[in-house]
């Protein structure tokens, strides 16, 4: 197996939008490790052709989201300049292959951080606030037939992320690990849950964050975004859908999907 290989034919089903056959089924013996040099393969890319890295997303993180697809250990990926989106800005659905749509906290750091044992003081220490957080995930696996190695070389399935206006100090949120979460999908509440569901606690996950980038030589720099992890199911979205999700003293966070294609 060739990492550079397998990386652009993942680059070329995202541009073609046409899905290639689980990296597991066609490659037996890749593993974890074969799985981030082929996803690192295609951020070094993108970076060289002008993206910019402007955050980290980790995945697989609630009982919920593992259960759904059938992978049960956290996963991280990266997120581009490419795959921001406002607020208010509707999204093209046709960018996407197969995309669904997930709600979470996302932190966004003033200090860096890095090493193999790092605490969640040192974490608390180093974020400058806390953000609700929406993001997009989609795969160029067919039909989301992914293993772990299958997402993890797809970049953590990561597609782009929405994030909210109102910034909060940890300082200020009394209890991290348990904020509310309703989502609404078109005005209807579809689902209730909280930050407990993110490992007990959304910066167990950026722990587990900093020691997972440790063993490739990466670092959350100051100014990076985590998003730390869906804190409920996956919703699959089409043109015309609108979501939101209320984080209570996080604030709410909204996104829309274009009813057509916006001609430039």
């Amino acid at each position: 197996m060739n990492i550079q290989e397998v990386a652009e034919q993942l680059l070329e089903a995202e541009v073609n939008k046409k899905p290639i056959a689980p990296l597991t089924s066609t490659y037996k013996q890749i593993d974890a490790k074969d799985a981030y040099h082929i996803q690192l393969a295609q951020i070094n890319k993108k970076v060289h052709q002008g993206a910019v890295v402007k955050g980290l997303k980790i995945g697989l993180t609630s009982k919920a989201m593992q259960e759904m697809l059938d992978v049960h250990t956290p996963d991280y990926g990266f997120v581009l300049d490419t795959m921001l989106f406002e607020e208010d800005e509707p999204i093209d659905t046709d960018r996407f292959l197969q995309p669904k749509v997930e709600f979470e906290i996302a932190f966004v750091f003033k200090k860096a951080l890095s090493g193999s044992k790092v605490t969640i003081e040192e974490v608390i220490d180093a974020v400058d606030y806390a953000v609700p957080a929406v993001e997009i995930i989609d795969s160029r696996i067919e039909d989301w037939k992914i293993r772990f190695e299958d997402t993890v070389a797809d970049n953590g399935s990561s597609a782009g992320a929405v994030l909210g206006s109102l910034r909060l100090a940890l300082s200020d949120i009394p209890d991290i690990s348990s904020v509310p979460m309703a989502v609404y999908k078109n005005g209807e509440l579809i689902d209730e849950v909280t930050s407990a569901a993110v490992l007990g606690n959304p910066l167990n996950a950026v722990v587990w964050l900093v020691e997972a980038l440790n063993e490739y030589g990466i670092s959350i720099e100051p100014g990076m975004f985590v998003l730390s992890g869906a804190l409920a199911k996956a919703v699959p979205f089409a043109a015309g859908d609108r979501f939101e999700a209320d984080f209570g003293i996080l604030g709410k966070v909204s996104t829309n999907f274009a009813k057509e294609v916006m001609m430039k």
